[in-house]
């Protein structure tokens, strides 16, 4: 770290105003700090990981009721950008439509996100990626069992 400053990761506040000066906007800090899509849903309908070129992992937890997204969680391993990028990306498809959700597109999260910093914008395309090909595959096994 410059200056010889380290970041306490336990302290939020310290770990708020290093991405702050990253280029991250506020909400895409309290994405990251609050986490409030993260984990795994024991009953989900789909579960769907993508690793993306940068090495960070998403993988998508999606629970449907007739065609509605009613739940839906991401388990991240990599950078703030793609643990920001992921939530946002529920709170845009909560309560979608199948159709609706498959429709997300990059710039939909760039826009909830507010701001973060150029070089992350693939972290937005693997939430969006790994989301799609979630969908792509509940709706052909769906396809298949009818």
């Amino acid at each position: 770290m410059e200056n010889g400053n380290k970041i306490d990761l336990n302290d939020a506040e310290s770990v708020r105003n290093t991405l702050y000066c990253s280029g991250y906007s506020d909400v895409a800090i309290g994405y990251y700090i609050n986490k409030p899509y993260m984990g795994s849903l024991p009953d989900a309908d789909q579960v769907t990981e993508i690793t993306g070129p940068c090495g960070d992992t998403m993988r998508v937890f999606l629970k449907f009721d007739q065609g509605i997204i009613v739940d839906a969680k991401y388990q991240v391993f990599g950078c703030p950008g793609a643990v920001a990028s992921a939530m946002a990306a529920v709170d845009l498809i909560k309560g979608k439509s199948i159709d609706e959700a498959i429709a997300l597109k990059d710039r939909d999260i760039y826009r909830k996100l507010v701001e973060i910093p150029e070089k992350k914008q693939d972290c937005i395309r693997l939430a969006v990626k790994t989301l799609q090909k979630a969908l792509e595959e509940y709706t052909c096994r769906d396809r298949e069992v009818a």
